[in-house]
């Protein structure tokens, strides 16, 4: 079988994924910096940012010159070998051979696959296309070797796909920085008047030994096939999977609980000994008919559980139908974490967040009206009301920022609602507002509360809020955008205390 290779380049790979994190940043020039000696340089740039004059290499200070607007993150060391081990597991679909290629590529064995989507081009193009449209500006190209496909995905303005045995010619017109040569290998070669590579594949083997080493050969050859490149491929994590086929079809919810039980004491057997915890588990039953019928739970804290799970599947066994008979079962968790051992107390005490009583509870209340109907809310620091607080991913994640110290409603509207007011000019508080067809007559009132607007997301008014009671003893918190005199001031209801 002819060997194929595919290289993956993603030209802007950690901006493209703080970019997926972040969608505020994707119409905002952006970088990332490290400190370099005395200066902090940039390290990672995203596309708008290198358009408007910003580049890898530079220092910030100089990069902002150029573009004033421009937003600078810290760089994380090892982010890209996380980024690149997702983006390669999730390649391995296409090929079993995925291996990172290290700052920001990838390297595929695609022998023998290609032709399942129709030859190569469609290949390449399935692959890369889901990629950017997963919002990764990726490159790629097919050719007999590594090396030759790494050379052509970021060099070669020509097909992206070489044809079998001609990565010669193909590599004659490239630059030396596609054999991936060290920078110091790179710079005498820029000294001696080499621009493109044909000419270093005419001179004796021996000359260039001499003058610039092994490692320029081994290049060499591993670009053109004569010496092969190990790839080392990426492993999927082994998944949480528990299956048990049946002898005679299950047509019962006493034998679906009997096997649900057979199913979580292995998988919570395994997660026990791996520290982790359930966090959603499936459970797919393939009826005899052919058709498939599953339910799913999720825990708001790491279980491995097995009397806790079952009765979470309890409430969902009356939603599988067995119609003829089920005769496979298959537990799946999808999503697991990390669990921490806690010692023992001898007395009792005030668990919190922690106690596994509370969370087992919660997931029993979720398993009657669904889990989006319980949230916790943590503080997040913005300034804008609205955006100051964040849904937790779990029960004992831990808030980043204190909670502000100013009194804040029991209820915050998402949206702020438009309220008619009269109001004594220029900073005084309501004396009446009508929302939805209602007036109220204010009675107290604390205020004002002034709230910058963050200029850095977004433009316009600042706010001021007020604590008003109405005489029907309701306790509203309203505010004015802008100033009373700018002519386009406004008032808004935002929130209700208890």
């Amino acid at each position: 079988m002819q060997k194929r290779f595919m290289s993956i380049w993603f030209r802007h790979l950690l901006t493209d994924g703080l970019a997926l994190r972040r969608a505020d940043l994707k119409e905002a020039p952006f970088v990332l910096a490290a400190p370099v000696k005395n200066r902090v340089v940039i390290t990672a740039a995203s596309a708008l940012a290198e358009q408007q004059g910003a580049f890898t290499g530079m220092a910030v200070a100089d990069a902002r010159a150029a573009v004033p607007e421009l937003l600078s993150f810290d760089d994380t060391p090892g982010k890209a070998a996380k980024l690149l081990r997702l983006l390669g597991l999730w390649c391995i679909r296409y090929t079993p051979v995925v291996a990172v290629d290290l700052p920001d590529g990838l390297l595929l064995d695609i022998s023998g696959c290609a032709h399942l989507w129709g030859g190569e081009r469609s290949y390449l193009k399935e692959i890369v296309l889901k990629l950017r449209a997963a919002g990764f500006d990726a490159r790629a190209a097919i050719a007999d070797t590594p090396g030759a496909a790494f050379a052509v995905s970021r060099f070669a303005r020509v097909s992206p796909i070489v044809p079998v045995g001609g990565q010669a010619g193909v590599l004659a017109g490239l630059p030396p920085a596609a054999l991936r040569l060290d920078a110091e290998i790179l710079e005498r070669l820029q000294k001696l008047g080499f621009r493109t590579i044909g000419p270093i594949l005419s001179m004796p083997a021996s000359t260039l030994r001499r003058r610039f080493g092994k490692e320029l050969l081994l290049r060499i050859d591993q670009a053109l096939g004569r010496v092969d490149e190990a790839l080392v491929s990426l492993i999927p994590p082994a998944p949480y999977v528990e299956r048990l086929p049946c002898l005679e079809p299950i047509r019962t919810a006493v034998g679906i609980e009997i096997a649900i039980e057979k199913l979580l004491s292995a998988l919570c057997l395994r997660l026990q000994a791996e520290g982790k915890g359930l966090r959603k588990a499936v459970l797919k039953c393939h009826r005899i008919d052919g058709h498939k019928v599953q339910v799913s739970i999720t825990t708001t804290k790491g279980s491995h559980s097995v009397s806790h799970l079952v009765r979470l599947f309890q409430l969902q066994i009356s939603k599988i139908e067995p119609a003829l008979g089920i005769e496979l079962f298959i537990l799946e968790a999808p999503r697991v974490e990390d669990m921490e051992t806690v010692q023992e107390q001898i007395w009792a005490v005030d668990k919190g967040l922690a106690d596994t009583a509370l969370a087992e509870l919660l997931d029993r209340v979720a398993g009657k009206v669904g889990a989006e109907a319980i949230r916790r809310y943590l503080p997040a620091e913005h300034y804008w009301p609205e955006r100051s607080v964040k849904i937790a991913t779990s029960l004992i994640e831990e808030p980043t920022t204190a909670w502000p110290e100013q009194m804040r409603p029991i209820r915050l509207l998402s949206v702020p609602e438009p309220i008619e007011v009269m109001a004594l000019l220029p900073d005084n508080p309501p004396k009446t507002f009508a929302y939805k067809d209602k007036r109220h007559i204010i009675i107290k009132a604390d205020g004002p509360e002034r709230i910058g607007r963050e200029w850095w997301q977004d433009s316009g008014e600042h706010r001021d809020y007020y604590a008003v009671e109405d005489s029907g003893g309701q306790r509203y918190w309203v505010f004015r955008s802008g100033h009373y005199d700018g002519g386009d001031a406004r008032w808004y209801l935002h929130g209700y205390f208890a």
